[in-house]
């Protein structure tokens, strides 16, 4: 079993940064693929940005593009969410997932993720 927590989300102004952290314990040697997805009430939830976690190739949703950033940390078992320029619509609760993946270089969606966290709520305000 793959655990995921979730920690980092707050309220910022529009403009503003926040980072997010996700911590696998467990069966870590599993998942090759670590992904945030977000959902906004009412809406679906969508991906967000992925990462492979032995080559480091890393992806993103073009909403985010050049304003988010995913990093990992192997030694750590952490993978990161440094999001930059913050909107008013990037308001969501943020959630980690883990998968192990044949190699597509997209997000993907939440269907291929077995492996969920809890959440984070991240409010971005105008």
């Amino acid at each position: 079993q793959v655990r995921l927590e979730e920690s980092g989300g707050g309220s910022v102004q529009a403009g503003g940064s926040l980072r997010l952290s996700c911590i696998m314990s467990g069966d870590t040697d599993t998942p090759n693929c670590v992904a945030w997805f977000r959902q906004a009430p009412g809406k679906e939830r969508e991906g967000v940005a992925a990462v492979y976690l032995g080559g480091g190739s890393t992806h993103y949703d073009d909403s985010v593009k050049g304003r988010f950033t995913i990093s990992r940390d192997n030694s750590k078992n952490t993978v990161s969410l440094q999001m930059n320029s913050l909107k008013p619509e990037d308001t969501a609760m943020y959630y980690c997932a883990a998968a192990q993946r044949y190699y597509d270089p997209s997000v993907g969606g939440p269907r291929e993720y077995p492996y969920w966290g809890q959440g984070t709520q991240v409010t971005v305000s105008s």
